[in-house]
């Protein structure tokens, strides 16, 4: 029995950034630090930030002075207002490629572009980027949604920096559809791309994939959904007390990859569960 472990695994630069960000401003102060909703998606990293005095909050009012964080998926413009109303200290972990999209939706609104984003709707990201809006983005999931588009002379879209490139590009050609002009900022991470072809690669190998990551992580679902389209044998784990031995049995080879927001230590706890596993098999 095999174990093949993503070299792409682990957090992701920006979620690194931000983890290191928290981290320093836990060193110089241990009293009044918050975070403006969970750092990242990871309920253990959250839980560990916790224990180091740093706590969550779900609105600004909740956070009565202090240090507050800036999570890596960035912080809407009305949230930004209020904390510097509030005078709070501002550490700002928003992720730079984030930050980079912002600008290009920014910049495709203020030139008259009605602006599709394709992405989650409800997440924090995606709803960061469209408080900046002068006006209403259309945010699309699907290409399906497409055809409930009316016609345009012009039309921008940038995508959710940890949306699938084969979405993106399908969304654009149907986009092509609707509009005269369509003006296009792929703003997918990079980093998300490579870390999206490495598990496919690794899936077509295997008998059985294994990723880690958040249950309320969308870049971990997403690898989740992809990984099932070539290996059907594919198990969204947390941690090591989610692995089910059956899931071994009769398996040669097993894949292992994980979310952006996974923290290190979890991918090391779970290599050694697995493979204490495949010893016992």
């Amino acid at each position: 029995m095999k174990l093949i472990v993503a070299k792409l695994s682990g957090f992701c630069f920006g979620v690194e950034r931000a983890m290191k960000m928290a981290l320093q401003a836990a060193q110089r102060s241990s009293q009044d630090i918050y975070t403006l909703g969970p750092l990242i998606h990871n309920p253990q990293a959250v839980t560990y930030l916790e224990g180091l005095g740093i706590n969550s909050k779900a609105r600004v009012e909740e956070i009565p002075q202090g240090t507050v964080i800036f999570r890596s998926h960035g912080i809407s413009k009305e949230d930004l207002e209020k904390v510097k109303k509030r005078g709070l200290k501002i550490v700002d972990a928003t992720c730079p490629i984030v930050k980079k999209v912002h600008s290009f939706a920014k910049f495709l609104d203020r030139n008259g572009y009605p602006l599709v984003i394709v992405g989650d709707p409800k997440h924090p990201e995606v709803e960061a980027i469209r408080s900046y809006l002068r006006q209403e983005a259309m945010v699309i999931e699907t290409p399906e949604a497409i055809t409930k588009m009316g016609n345009y002379k012009k039309l921008g879209i940038i995508a959710q920096t940890t949306q699938r490139s084969d979405l993106f590009k399908e969304i654009v050609r149907r986009c092509m559809e609707k509009a005269v002009e369509v003006r296009v900022f792929n703003t997918i991470c990079q980093a998300t791309t490579l870390r999206q072809q490495e598990a496919i690669e690794i899936a077509k190998k295997v008998d059985c994939m294994i990723v880690i990551g958040g249950y309320n992580s969308g870049n971990t679902q997403r690898l989740v959904h992809i990984c099932r389209e070539v290996q059907p044998r594919t198990y969204h784990i947390e941690t090591i007390e989610d692995l089910d031995p059956s899931w071994f049995k009769n398996i040669k080879r097993i894949g292992l990859t994980t979310g952006a927001s996974t923290p290190p230590w979890i991918v090391e706890e779970v290599k050694k569960r697995i493979k204490r596993l495949m010893k016992n098999l």
